[in-house]
């Protein structure tokens, strides 16, 4: 396997970034780069081919695609990376605009569980999808339009001692100034519909900074939303490399609504990744018997980011197991299978990543912290396939702005591509 250029896979995940400001952006812009590739784009409600080829299907902000092989049968089986399209933000609630002592402010319920100080004084966009009354689904970005400004020290002597945000009143953002705005007026202007014509909308505040390398050597990366787009675009690279000759089913499958637990039509506890096995499945001739017969032998490599051990907090860290940025991508172990991750799938990552020639490291965490939790349990549990939970390390998850080390990140990509072309 040749190795990635690690400037140009970096420029283009910036790139990737810039284009994904939400789970639905993120969804599409996967589907639009599998299909200038050659991937053909298929619709839920249509009849799918049932012969070998390049495939890809999106519901909602969620998006699986495929490499069925030449010489599939009803039982050869699926190795498959599970990712989620969305991240810790702000969605904009109904009747979204207000006025107080001259400013424009949009209403917006907390999604996920961000760090709310890191969303202040950020230039931020509204991005998402609208539907109209007809139906039709319109992508929308507004650019940057909107912060959440914080109290001045002034105001406030004792901010330093500790700052208390109320997720009500302290997080509602700005987008103008005057009296009587129309926030939906210009968001139907952006898509080019009359604001009566909107019938719902999904939207949500993206942080509008471009990603950046940076420290010495530029060994360091910032961006939003790199949990979870550095898992999505890691399998992206590594699918548009699967062969077409291999004795798997290579599929990515990127969720929805893991940072609320995953529970929807496009998440992972949901029926997306199963309704797709299932007709993959019936293609190849698979009655239910047979189908889980390739269930048995099939992989889920379960990827989201993880902590890298943070210096200025070593305590909150097991001691025992210390993984730091630029070590490698992580392997994920909990003995309460908030992780998936066990003995086997242990082994199967490490032959993985000797086979990429990357190192590894593992993530446990402090008895004392509770962890959190992936796609890998509640995938695993629904489909009984073997799974395992890895990913890249980070400082400052589910900040606006996170941070990785770029070799994490071209090693994760590396390592998928070989787990969908193992020696």
């Amino acid at each position: 396997m040749p190795e990635l250029d690690r400037d140009a896979h970096l420029a283009d995940f910036a790139d990737f970034i810039r284009d994904s400001p939400s789970s639905y952006h993120a969804a599409a812009a996967v589907a639009a780069r599998l299909e200038a590739d050659g991937f053909e784009r298929l619709d839920e409600r249509d009849d799918w081919p049932t012969g070998p080829g390049r495939r890809v299907v999106v519901r909602d902000g969620a998006v699986i695609a495929w490499v069925q092989p030449d010489a599939a049968t009803p039982t050869t089986p699926y190795r498959i990376l599970g990712a989620h399209t969305d991240s810790p933000s702000f969605k904009l609630k109904p009747g979204a605009s207000t006025s107080a002592e001259g400013l424009l402010q949009a209403g917006v319920e907390v999604y996920g569980g961000p760090l709310l100080n890191s969303w202040l004084d950020r230039e931020l966009e509204l991005a998402g999808r609208i539907v109209t009354r007809d139906g039709a689904e319109h992508l929308v970005r507004t650019g940057p339009m909107l912060r959440i400004p914080q109290l001045a020290i002034h105001l406030d002597r004792d901010v330093t001692k500790g700052l208390t945000l109320d997720k009500q009143r302290h997080m509602q953002p700005l987008w103008g100034a005057g009296a009587g705005g129309d926030l939906f007026a210009h968001l139907a202007e952006l898509v080019g519909v009359a604001s009566g014509e909107i019938g719902g909308h999904d939207l949500l505040l993206a942080d509008t900074q471009a990603p950046e390398r940076f420290g010495r050597d530029d060994v360091f990366f910032a961006a939003g939303r790199m949990d979870n787009l550095s898992s999505v675009y890691a399998g992206l690279v590594a699918l548009l490399a699967a062969p077409g000759d291999a004795e798997h089913v290579s599929v990515l499958a990127a969720f929805d609504h893991e940072e609320l637990g995953s529970e929807s039509r496009s998440g992972a506890s949901g029926p997306f990744l199963e309704d797709v096995l299932v007709r993959i499945a019936a293609g190849l001739g698979a009655d239910a018997s047979l189908r889980r017969r390739a269930f048995s032998d099939s992989w889920l490599l379960s990827s989201d980011t993880g902590h890298a051990v943070h210096p200025n907090y070593p305590e909150r860290h097991d001691p025992g197991n210390r993984p730091v940025l630029g070590g490698g991508p992580l392997l994920k172990l909990n003995a309460n299978q908030r992780y998936a991750s066990d003995a086997v799938g242990s082994a199967l990552w490490a032959r993985v990543c000797e086979q990429a020639g990357v190192s590894t490291q593992a993530f446990v965490s402090n008895n004392s912290i509770p962890c959190g939790t992936t796609i890998g349990p509640l995938s695993a549990t629904r489909l009984g396939i073997r799974t395992v939970d890895v990913g890249a390390p980070l400082l400052s998850m589910h900040s606006a702005r996170e941070l990785a080390h770029v070799d994490d990140l071209v090693a994760l990509a590396s390592a998928v591509t070989t787990f969908f072309a193992p020696e």
